[in-house]
Parts: structure tokens; C-alpha cells; sequence
């Protein structure tokens, strides 16, 4: 039995069972006992990390992200960087990419280096197959995944509510007359299939035929498929997943020389340096950024703190929409 066991059996945080272990005032006495209680019949022994969970020790906190030079990861270290040294805190990023081997290894040594709780940034996190490393970090630290979702004990997850944003989008663009929407995609992530399923569930909804294509995260790329789509099918308007894509189907448009809403997601600094101005979906990333610290800290406290929050997007219209 280890500290998590313990913690679940009684209903408590990790940080009060620790409490209990250091003898802290900070607890009921009725919590104690049941704790106590659960201790003994487990022969849980405490450790040097349990003594040292809830004392305000939490001092280092592991960020990884994908690629720093992605606008929308970019901005989430920037703010999850000062929200962190704003409470004190120091941090150790890892740019990880893509590669399996790579997110599984950096999140090891962010573990083996001490630090006392880890922060993923972005669904890419969630592998497709297995995440037993993201298991056995989550059984010594605490780790928070921003924009992503796993369920595993000791994980919480922040997310945007962006299947729902996208299937309103496309009622709204149906109740105002458009019956082909067109779905550009690069990736099945967590937040990518969510947004992937909002689509569906909204052209379902209004009785629209569903015109879903992948794309590379490239603008040449999304011209070409646009391109492809346009003379083969038609379509009255672009949903992307992202703002990158988005500037693809804006180029395409140009190509053309037909004017029709495009809609980008993620509403990045990219967005406003189009022209036309791309209308985008902010998926609330400062909300998400501050919602995971302030999670870090009640978990810090003692607190208990819900495995799952979800966050409402809203749609920033500018003049492609």
C-alpha cells in the first residue's frame, strides 16, 4: 500500500494523509483516526516523500510541452512560467516533440530530478496505446495536463470545452444559412478528436452531409487540399482545427477569389495578422493556465481537488466571419 492507496481508502487528499503521518494540528480528529485507521490495516509504512507532502514543500514543478514554437505552446509556458513564479515556484521545461520515446523519457527525469509535480501541456500527451509512464509519475508526483484528458488516480486534468464549441459553430453557421461546412483537421489527438466529434455531432444535429478533411499542419498543404475540395464538392464555409490551418483555407479562398466564413480555433496572436482578420474559437488557454496552477497550489494545501475541469470556450469574430 503507498500514499495514494491510503489517500483514496479514506476519501482524502495525498497532503492530508500526509498531515496525519507528520502529526499536523491541521486536521480533524475524526479524519486522523480514519486515516490512522486505513495506515494500519494496510502496514503502510510512510516514506521520505510522504513526510514531505503538505509542508509546503512543493519548490519545483516539471513543465513539458511539444514545441516551443507553436504559438499556442509557447504562450502556455509563458503563463504557466509566471502563474508558478508568482507562487514561488521554480520550473524545469522539457520540449519533447512528437516522438513516444522522447515524451516517456523526459518525464522520467523530470521525476528522477525531484521535482514535486510535473505540468503536460497539450493533448498531444495522451498516447493513443499506452500511458503507463504518465501511471507510475502520477504514484510519486502530482501531474496536471492542460488541454488534455487521461483518467488515471493522482492526474487531474484542464480542458476547453471544445467539442461543444464546434458543434455550436456549426448550428450557428446553419441557422444562418450554410449547409456545407467543411472540417480541416491534422491530428487525433485528445483535443483534436474532440473537436473532430463536435463537427459531427453538430452537422448531425442540423442534418448537414459532414465534408471532414486531414490536412498537414502547413499552409501550402491546407491551399492544396482546399483547392482539391472546392472543385470536387463544394463547400459555403471552413471550420479548422486550429489558426494555421485556417490562414490555408484563407490563401485558398484568395486563389479563388470567393468570399466565404472561415473560422480558425485556438485564437493566437496568428489571428489577428491575417487579412482579412481570421475569426477564431479562444479556447480560453489563460483560464486553462491559471485553473492548472491554482489546482497545483490547492493540491499543495491539502485541498481536495476534482480529477476533471472543463472550461466554456467563446467565438471571437473577426472579418473572415
Amino acid at each position: 500500500m503507498n500514499i495514494y492507496d491510503v489517500a483514496k481508502k479514506a476519501g482524502v487528499s495525498i497532503a492530508t494523509v500526509s498531515r496525519v503521518i507528520n502529526n499536523s494540528p491541521n486536521v480533524s480528529e475524526k479524519t486522523r483516526m480514519r486515516v490512522k485507521e486505513i495506515m494500519r490495516l494496510g502496514e503502510y509504512v510512510p516514506n521520505a516523500f510522504a513526510r514531505g507532502l503538505g509542508l509546503d514543500t512543493m519548490k519545483m514543478v516539471g513543465v513539458m510541452c511539444t514545441d516551443v514554437n507553436d504559438p499556442f505552446y509557447a504562450a502556455a509556458v509563458g503563463q504557466v512560467e509566471a502563474l508558478l513564479r508568482a507562487w514561488g515556484k521554480d520550473t524545469v521545461l522539457r520540449c519533447t516533440g512528437n516522438n513516444t520515446e522522447n515524451k516517456v523519457k523526459c518525464l522520467r527525469e523530470l521525476v528522477n530530478r525531484k521535482v514535486d509535480a510535473v505540468m503536460l501541456i497539450g493533448s498531444a500527451f495522451r498516447e493513443e496505446r499506452d500511458n503507463e509512464h504518465i501511471r507510475e509519475a502520477a504514484m510519486q508526483v502530482p501531474v496536471v495536463i492542460i488541454n488534455g484528458c487521461i483518467e488515471l488516480d493522482n492526474v487531474y486534468c484542464v480542458v476547453c470545452d471544445e467539442r461543444g464549441a464546434v458543434r455550436d459553430l456549426v448550428k450557428t453557421l446553419a441557422s444562418e444559412g450554410k449547409r456545407k461546412p467543411l472540417y480541416l483537421y491534422d491530428a487525433t489527438t485528445y483535443s483534436g478528436n474532440e473537436k473532430l466529434c463536435g463537427f459531427s455531432e453538430g452537422c448531425s444535429i442540423c442534418g448537414l452531409e459532414e465534408r471532414i478533411v486531414r490536412t498537414e499542419r502547413d499552409i501550402e498543404s491546407t491551399v492544396s487540399k482546399v483547392l482539391e475540395v472546392y472543385s470536387s464538392s463544394g463547400f459555403d464555409c471552413v471550420i479548422a482545427c486550429e489558426d494555421l490551418i485556417a490562414v490555408g483555407a484563407l490563401k485558398a479562398l484568395e486563389e479563388l477569389k470567393t468570399d466565404l466564413p472561415v473560422i480558425g480555433f485556438n485564437n493566437s496572436v496568428i489571428s489577428q495578422c491575417t487579412s482579412p482578420s481570421l475569426t477564431s474559437v479562444d479556447n480560453m488557454l489563460e483560464s486553462m493556465c491559471q485553473s492548472a496552477v491554482r489546482l497545483l497550489s490547492d493540491l499543495d494545501n491539502g485541498d481536495t481537488v476534482p480529477a476533471k475541469t472543463v472550461i466554456s470556450a467563446r467565438l471571437v469574430r473577426r472579418e473572415s466571419y
